[in-house]
């Protein structure tokens, strides 16, 4: 995969984006996933992720707030600047975030619609001492997982159905159904009973159901 942009901006690009979420959601009090759709819609997230040296490196990781927020058309009051930040969690997120997309090519909404940034803050405990390309082997490996359709979502689109309709005629919730299809729920673990009717709705048997 060829990087993003040239690697020279890189240190910047980590850095700065890692002060931008630090300051977001530690001074702002900006929910992390709220600034993470800022960052998106407000087209500085495409900008950064072709590493436009104005807001990689030009701009601090506050000033980079700042700009989204303002440029989102949000009414805010910004604390003072921070000067000196700490190694949080959300300091890391966007730190190993911007490395992430400068390393796969990726833009920052794709890498969000396969792995949240919630999720990535949730790495830090077990990843925030690894090396970076062990978040990208780790990251990589779940966004591959969940695009490869399991065996429910295949036999569900098959007989036309959408995950509403599934839901409303089996009578398994909606959400489960979903996290059957993500993989984030095992469907192997679940009830006889909740396997008979799935499978009763899409005319095959519970082992065609099974992920092996």
């Amino acid at each position: 995969m060829i990087p993003a942009y040239a690697e020279e901006y890189l240190n910047d690009s980590m850095k700065n984006l890692g002060e931008a979420f630090d300051y977001a959601v530690n001074a702002c009090q900006i929910d992390i996933e709220t600034f993470m759709r800022l960052f998106i819609s407000s087209g500085y997230a495409d900008l950064f992720g072709k590493g436009v040296p104005k807001v990689v490196s030009g701009l601090s990781g506050t000033e980079l707030v700042i700009e989204v927020v303002n440029k989102a058309g949000v009414v805010y009051s910004f604390p003072a600047p921070q000067i000196e930040y700490d190694f949080s969690p959300e300091y890391w997120c966007g730190w190993i975030l911007a490395y992430y997309q400068w390393k796969t090519g990726r833009t920052f909404k794709n890498i969000e619609d396969n792995l949240s940034v919630t999720e990535i803050l949730n790495m830090y405990p077990t990843l925030h001492e690894a090396s970076e390309d062990k978040f990208v082997d780790t990251a990589n490996a779940i966004i591959q997982r969940r695009n490869n359709s399991t065996r429910l979502q295949r036999q569900r689109k098959l007989c036309g159905l959408t995950q509403k309709e599934l839901a409303e005629k089996s009578g398994v919730k909606l959400r489960t159904l979903q996290q059957y299809e993500m993989r984030a729920k095992d469907i192997n673990k679940a009830s006889v009973s909740t396997m008979a009717s799935l499978a009763f709705v899409l005319g095959c048997r519970i082992e065609d159901l099974l992920e092996f």
